[in-house]
């Protein structure tokens, strides 16, 4: 039980001499996403393309209850990342390559914490009762690394800093954001760790910030290269730099030791760690988690509840995006009917949870199958078509089998497998084995609606003239029903790409706005279909 664990180390930090009690947050970047039969809702790329912060702040008052189910009052989210290149293992976290559309989303802020009150001082953070803390992350220029290269080096001027990454930071801060994490990556060979002037002199002194700022996971030791070389070094700068909250996984005396001696040495101030305490307890004072430190079990049945399954089933219709539909305008393959002889349904990510998931789900990576409580895309369909309409789904088939059959068209479900961070990171951005062959075989001999289930844009171009429908469905979590309802025309495509759809991956990277702008579908492409049904 989640809640157990969180109340016993609460417990222990209640027995110490000062009684302060501790503050325990977990990545909650999609839902609850840690936590079995929580709602797991469309990563933010997704959400991005629906254009639409309203769904974005419920989607974040459901993902507060269903965290407070677990007895944890903070979540790592969200993500406010501008990603610049999708080759980056990260790109899924971030809502698009546009700060203006990424900073609408901060808007999911206000569900997380609560709406902010009237003549609140900028700057301040702001958490209501029976809500969680959320976390601005990564500060700063974490989606305008070299070559999309997870933690590296984000070569850019003032300009383009304060412009493209910095606003996103603006808006949260005045949305009451309580914390704001630091990026593992650097700005123009500085690591951001150890980066006074953006840390201290900008997030604090000149945006008015007065949460508290947080490390990422062993962010410190990744200060110098190899990490933990010196690891006293590493917390000065650290420390230094601003951070007033350090993430220590594993050897926590180590850094006490180091920092109790830099202090005493003066080589951290006082005042610095007066700073870094009096803003910590200042989050934990607006939390009320002096008055009510342990887990309130009235929330258990939130978790995973029916209306947050609706919600994160509208969030999933929203974000998915048409981008071919017919071989003339006057040919439109979708929506497909519901009624007809037999359909064929195909490929690695019909009826794979795991896959539909994505990375941060169950377990960092993600995983294949059936990782939660959901709904594959495959039984989706199932349920949507007429009950004399028989589904056949073969993940791979073979000529063979279309020629058996009398199908009256197919469903093709490719994309990427998941990942997370680092091991994202991916030069070629293909559709995973034997994602192209699926296709080339289906769509040769079938006409055929893909469905992308993938965390960017993939290589597609090449397979483009086979189909007669292209979606992308990015990552849409627990609730594939979502996509049925849509294909088959209960409700219109309304999704707009939240990034630029390059030809070849040679173009990279390549941004709305760019000299050399020449996608396969630009930044804000989505073809639209009203739903088919009446009302």
């Amino acid at each position: 039980m989640w809640i157990n664990m969180v109340n016993e180390f609460q417990k222990g930090a209640l027995a110490t001499r000062l009684g302060i009690p501790m503050i325990y947050g977990i990545d909650a970047v999609h839902g609850n996403n840690n936590v079995y039969n929580a709602t797991i809702f469309p990563h933010n790329v997704g959400l991005g393309a629906t254009r639409d912060p309203d769904l974005v702040k419920r989607i974040g008052e459901a993902t507060a209850l269903e965290v407070r189910a677990t007895g944890i009052p903070y979540t790592f989210a969200p993500c406010i990342a501008v990603c610049r290149d999708p080759r980056w293992g990260r790109c899924y976290e971030s809502y698009s390559e546009d700060h203006k559309i990424v900073q609408q989303m901060t808007d999911i802020i206000l569900g997380l914490q609560g709406e902010i009150p009237v003549n609140h001082t900028k700057g301040v953070p702001y958490v209501a009762k029976n809500k969680v803390a959320a976390c601005a992350k990564h500060f700063v220029g974490d989606g305008g690394t070299h070559n999309g290269i997870n933690e590296n080096n984000t070569i850019i001027d003032e300009h383009g800093l304060l412009g493209i990454h910095m606003p996103p930071y603006y808006d949260s801060i005045i949305k009451g954001v309580a914390t704001v994490m630091v990026s593992y990556s650097s700005v123009n060979g500085e690591k951001m760790h150890a980066n006074h002037d953006l840390v201290t002199g900008y997030l604090k002194s000149k945006l008015h910030f007065r949460g508290f700022v947080i490390s990422d996971w062993l962010g410190i030791d990744r200060i110098t290269s190899p990490a933990g070389a010196n690891y006293t070094y590493s917390v000065q700068a650290g420390v230094n730099a601003g951070i007033d909250m350090v993430m220590v996984p594993f050897n926590y005396t180590e850094f006490i030791e180091d920092a109790t001696s830099l202090v005493n040495k003066r080589i951290i101030s006082m005042s610095r760690i007066d700073d870094a305490v009096s803003r910590i307890l200042r989050v934990k004072f607006t939390m009320g988690l002096f008055e009510n430190p342990l887990a309130d079990l009235s929330f258990a049945d939130q978790l995973g509840k029916k209306e947050h399954r609706e919600l994160a089933r509208e969030a999933v219709r929203k974000s998915l995006v048409l981008l071919k539909n017919g071989n003339t305008p006057n040919q439109q393959f979708l929506p497909l009917p519901k009624k007809a002889s037999k359909i064929l349904v195909a490929g690695s990510h019909a009826s794979n949870l795991g896959y539909q998931c994505g990375g941060w789900s169950i377990q960092w990576m993600g995983g294949s199958g059936d990782i939660t409580a959901g709904t594959t895309i495959l039984d989706a369909i199932k349920s949507t078509v007429g009950d004399a309409t028989p589904v056949v789904y073969s993940e791979n088939p073979d000529d063979s089998l279309m020629k058996k059959n009398e199908f009256s068209f197919a469903i093709v479900v490719v994309g990427e497998p998941p990942y997370a961070e680092t091991v994202g990171d991916n030069t070629d951005l293909t559709i995973l084995d034997p994602g192209p062959d699926t296709i080339r075989t289906v769509c040769s001999a079938l006409k055929c609606a893909v469905v992308v289930v993938s965390g960017r844009p993939v290589v597609i171009e090449p397979y483009l003239p086979l189909m007669e429908a292209l979606v992308a469905a990015w990552l849409p979590g627990t609730e594939g029903q979502g996509i049925a309802d849509v294909l088959f025309g209960d409700y219109g495509f309304t999704g707009k790409l939240s990034r630029t759809w390059f030809k070849s991956v040679d173009q990279l990277p390549m941004n709305f706005g760019d000299p050399h702008y020449d996608p396969l579908f630009p930044l804000g492409f989505g073809l639209a279909i009203n739903s088919s049904q009446p009302g």
